[in-house]
């Protein structure tokens, strides 16, 4: 039998870690659903802008934010009141913040993490760096919020359709719950591990994405690029155990088109500078904003040898970013691979699957 539910009747107080612009977004979804948020943020002008103006201009330029959104500097007063916690930091700043948090909240508590990466060397997912970090007693549910959903859309109220997972799927129902409304469309999908490496690898092929439209190379180019690259997402996904077809959906095919194709996205941006000839340094200092794929690439560089998968795009990208190949050599190494069938992919995955029963 479907849940029935009517959100409108229960409202809660949640608390968003991170007010950047995906952070803000999701703190006006809950707002709109009638929910208190406590946003938190490290910087005395941006709390009092949101608190006095109802702005966040930096991140969000032209949009209104409610009286129910509240501002805050200090996490122990953020966090006050809340058992939801909407974990909306960069993936380095993950295992820092989650130690904060845990050095306060006394109760159980569910955390929503909306970002999207792999730490380098650990190879550890957001989830498990959450596991590492919160003492069990504390940690009542990680939920991963996932899926093609630019900040700029979503706090425009334009039609967003997102995914969210768990090891608990009762409580990933109750975080569907909350965010869900007429603007902001949510699904279920009970493949934690593949939403959250689905979510990570999307950010390398964006960048190689952004390097060919900067090299000029036109639309044949990039739609090999997200065809190969969520061949290469899905086959080391499923070496991992994940569900192939968690790739087929919003987490898998449907983020990474929305990376690899909008001038929303920080990675196409900073894959576009870098196909223009700019170098790495220049490209991340001018951003302004965290670039995940660029430490996801080592990570999965890495994950590559531990799990001997062969990522061709993956590869490339990792020689441009951190062994000083030029652009358009990596490109020209890509076309000059070896021939093989494109059905070997499907062949391997369906392979992989059959050994994991």
């Amino acid at each position: 039998m479907k849940r029935v539910k009517n959100v409108a009747e229960h409202k809660e107080k949640i608390a968003v870690i991170g007010a950047g612009s995906w952070g803000t977004a999701l703190a006006l979804v809950l707002a709109d659903n009638g929910h208190q948020v406590n946003l938190w943020m490290r910087t005395e002008e941006q709390k009092n802008e949101i608190n006095e103006r109802r702005t966040n201009h930096k991140y969000l330029p032209g949009i209104s934010l409610p009286e129910n959104i509240s501002a805050f500097t200090s996490l122990k007063e953020a966090l006050e009141g809340t058992d939801t916690e909407i974990i909306a930091v960069p993936t380095k700043a993950i295992r820092e913040t989650m130690k904060k948090i845990s050095g306060i909240i006394n109760n159980p508590t569910t955390f929503v993490h909306v970002s999207k990466g792999i730490e380098p060397d650990s190879l550890k997912r957001i989830s498990e760096m959450i596991e590492e970090e919160v003492p069990a007693e504390l940690l009542k549910a990680v939920v991963v919020l996932s899926g093609p959903s630019h900040a700029e859309e979503v706090s425009l109220r334009h039609p967003t359709t997102v995914t969210v997972s768990s090891k608990n799927m009762e409580e990933a129902e109750k975080v569907q719950d909350l965010f869900m409304n007429q603007h902001f469309r949510v699904y279920t999908n009970p493949d934690l591990l593949g939403v959250e490496i689905g979510g990570a690898l999307k950010n390398i092929i964006a960048l190689a994405a952004g390097i060919s439209d900067g090299l000029g190379y036109g639309d044949n180019a990039k739609a090999a690029l997200i065809t190969r690259g969520l061949a290469e997402i899905s086959r080391l996904g499923t070496k991992m155990g994940a569900n192939p077809l968690t790739f087929s959906g919003l987490a898998g095919i449907g983020d990474l088109i929305v990376t690899c194709t909008s001038v929303h996205s920080r990675n196409w941006k900073a894959g576009n500078m870098l196909g223009k000839g700019h170098n790495l340094d220049e490209v991340l200092e001018s951003m302004g904003m965290v670039v995940e794929g660029v430490r996801t690439a080592k990570a999965a560089h890495q994950l590559a040898k531990k799990y001997d998968t062969n990522l061709p795009i993956t590869e490339a990208l990792y020689n441009v970013l951190f062994n000083s190949v030029e652009a358009k050599a990596a490109v020209d190494q890509l076309m000059q691979r070896l021939k093989k069938n494109e059905m070997e992919d499907l062949v391997d995955i369906l392979s992989e699957q059959m050994e994991q029963k």
